[in-house]
């Protein structure tokens, strides 16, 4: 898979604020062009939780076809983190490895869902965002709880969602994936809007709380980082 990078990598917190500064006008929410054939889920694990630059991380993506949930390809890399825990920059520790992970895929994928947020960030530009303006490919951001905002609780079913606003603007919108289970929530990254977010979510989460591109990319890099 091939794509241009933008900008050069920070080292700092100011200059990670500069880019997100720079690149956040780059995001559109716009409906998806077709429906997707190849989706797929990224995600990244860390060897103890310290917050710092030296920790070691493995990044995971798996495309699957998106009519059978079944895998077609998947790539992994591993490396350290780069850049320090610092709340709102978090895709400054992630992006690089999953960056490289992505490098290595033969078949491209039609729409990106990350483990993180997107438009459902303090500065409107999370990891979702950020990758999705680097590679130019849909991506959706799919997390276990709402970063920011307030919601009321979806109905019980499957399928039912509330949209998450923070202040006036609608940020993201919690899905209920299965009937009875906690609700996640769906944020738009980049080139998605969030009606083909949300059903592609839906649609990735046929069985399980977590939509399986979630559940067998945090397998995979939890497995590498184990073999490391």
């Amino acid at each position: 898979m091939e794509f241009q990078r933008t900008h050069a990598w920070p080292t700092t917190e100011a200059e990670a604020l500069a880019v997100q500064e720079q690149l956040r006008p780059l995001v559109r929410a716009v409906p998806l062009p077709r429906t997707p054939r190849l989706i797929a889920g990224l995600d990244v694990a860390y060897a103890g939780a310290h917050g710092s630059a030296d920790d070691a991380v493995a990044a995971a993506v798996v495309v699957l076809d998106a009519a059978t949930l079944e895998p077609v390809e998947q790539a992994t890399s591993v490396g350290t983190a780069g850049f320090p825990y610092v709340p709102g920059l978090f895709a400054f520790r992630e992006l690089p490895v999953l960056l490289r992970a992505l490098e290595q895929l033969m078949i491209a994928p039609d729409v990106l869902l990350c483990d993180g947020q997107g438009l459902a960030h303090p500065r409107r530009f999370g990891l979702a965002c950020h990758l999705g303006v680097l590679t130019g490919v849909p991506t959706l951001g799919v997390a276990k709880t709402p970063l920011l905002g307030e919601w009321d609780e979806p109905g019980s079913e499957r399928g039912a969602t509330s949209d998450v606003r923070d202040g006036d603007e609608i940020v993201a919108r919690v899905l209920r994936t299965q009937t009875g289970v906690r609700p996640v929530t769906v944020s738009v990254g980049h080139l998605i809007d969030l009606d083909d977010a949300t059903e592609v979510v839906l649609n990735a989460a046929s069985r399980y709380r977590l939509p399986e591109t979630t559940r067998l990319a945090d397998r995979l890099c939890r497995s590498v980082l184990g073999a490391v």
